[in-house]
């Protein structure tokens, strides 16, 4: 029986071996995709404990939890101790046989504290004194996490009404531990559909002194934010969106639908849609002006639980997998931007993953000379960034695209421990290479071979973002 979680975790061959041990494990982690707090990287934050450095945020734990019954009073809010929610997570670890999750925590036990007793409810306490004790190590600080896990490169995610004050103190901080770049995420210029849109109208107005009365007046404002995010070092925006849509309409039309927003009346399903067409392609067009890369995550039911919604509000562990169609709206879209020569580098993420087959041939048909891949399917994500998960991504950008181009991991994460999520993708991904190579389906040429990893490691998304890093 093979040790649980040993130097060889996940690696079935020598091959493998060769390819993680020799290649993947040395290369730096560029995380251009993350929900972290810039100001605790500017102000090298200090863990108060393991449940703050692990559960504070984390919805992906906050949902095992929950499924294993426990009272929400013992998961988040401050009605119980961080002792109390980390006993939970504990209690309920065990019964996590399958889920990434278990593997993640076990990983970052190992990297980050040298532990490698298995969590559980017999170890709790053992475990909880031991991390908060070696969290008071001088590189346990945020900024010593970052240079322990070799990051080169952080991509935060922020708002176009966001000052940036963080990245400016980071850019000038000689002794900042990466490059941390921030990364456009116009969610809430694009919900016109919800109650706070004039609110967000009138907040961009004062950031950038424009009177807007009309969708042109806030289309010009939201680029000149742009032009800012841009001076900045933005190198990517980001779009959450519930599906993918290309319903355009005339200046007119659009500006009816503007000031109906604007001023709070019930607008159409219809007539939210194409709002959200036309800035995206508005949007589009200025990504392809300053080279930046357009990554569209779409596929999530959010907030279906209206009573937690209430309670605890987005992003806390409530949402799940849809499953609208997207294959015609996705060539739709890129054929719009193609034709006015606005097509910028775009990287499309499904949460279903029924749609891996659909992204993995519709990039094929809107390539270009200006980057090697330059629309890509993404990484396996959220709900996919298991071992089967990412097995099924990477195996059907094999089969349908150039695997050599992918860009590889990416956190999507809250937590400044999750970095080990890289590892974790990296040996699935030299696991795969591996066995296709000892089938001999793959020419064993460990010298190209591991090139490939290093490149589908970092190489490949410090050249596509254009990091230098």
């Amino acid at each position: 029986m093979k040790k649980f979680m040993d130097r060889d975790f996940l690696l079935e061959n020598d091959t493998a071996r060769a390819l993680f041990h020799d290649h993947a494990e040395k290369m730096p982690i560029i995380d251009y995709h993350c929900h972290i707090n810039p100001r605790q990287i500017a102000e090298d934050y200090r863990f108060k404990s393991i449940t703050d450095a692990w559960l504070s945020g984390d919805h992906y734990k906050w949902r095992m939890i929950r499924s294993c019954g426990v009272p929400e009073d013992k998961i988040t809010g401050d009605k119980s101790t961080d002792y109390e929610k980390f006993q939970m997570f504990a209690k309920c670890l065990p019964r996590a046989i399958g889920n990434p999750l278990y593997h993640w925590t076990h990983l970052e036990l190992q990297r980050y504290f040298g532990i490698t007793k298995t969590l559980s409810e017999k170890t709790c306490d053992e475990i909880w004194n031991e991390c908060n004790e070696k969290l008071k190590a001088p590189d346990m600080s945020v900024r010593g996490i970052i240079a322990k896990s070799n990051v080169r490169c952080i991509c935060t995610t922020d708002d176009p009404a966001d000052s940036l004050e963080w990245h400016k103190k980071l850019a000038a901080d000689k002794n900042a531990p990466c490059k941390v770049l921030p990364a456009w995420r116009p969610d809430f210029a694009m919900k016109i559909e919800k109650p706070g849109f004039k609110a967000y109208v009138e907040k961009v107005a004062k950031l950038t002194g424009r009177e807007i009365r009309t969708c042109a007046d806030f289309f010009d404002a939201i680029d000149q934010r742009m032009e800012f995010f841009n001076s900045m070092g933005c190198r990517a925006a980001d779009h959450g969106i519930d599906y993918v849509y290309c319903n355009r309409v005339s200046d007119q039309k659009l500006e009816e639908i503007f000031q109906k927003g604007l001023s709070g009346k019930a607008l159409s399903p219809e007539e939210v849609e194409q709002y959200k067409s036309m800035i995206l392609v508005r949007l589009a067009h200025g990504y392809a002006r300053y080279g930046w890369v357009m990554q569209m995550h779409f596929g999530a039911v959010r907030d279906p639980n209206s009573a937690m919604y209430k309670r605890l509000g987005a992003d806390t562990g409530f949402d799940y997998m849809g499953d609208h169609d997207c294959a015609l709206a996705i060539g739709q879209l890129m054929n719009a931007l193609s034709e006015e020569n606005a097509l910028p580098k775009m990287i499309w993420y499904s949460l279903n993953p029924a749609d891996n087959p659909v992204i993995a041939t519709a990039i094929g048909a809107f390539q270009g000379p200006e980057a090697r891949g330059k629309i890509q399917q993404g990484a396996a994500w959220w709900f996919n960034d298991t071992m089967t998960g990412m097995l099924d991504q990477m195996t059907n950008f094999a089969n349908l695209s150039v695997l050599g181009n992918f860009l590889g991991m990416l956190t999507d994460s809250r937590s400044f421990l999750s970095y080990t999520r890289h590892e974790y993708f990296r040996r699935i991904l030299c696991n795969l290479l591996g066995t296709w190579v000892e089938k001999g389906w793959y020419p064993d040429d460990l010298a190209y071979l591991g090139q490939l990893v290093e490149d589908i490691s970092f190489n490949n998304t410090n050249t596509y973002f254009g990091f230098n890093v």
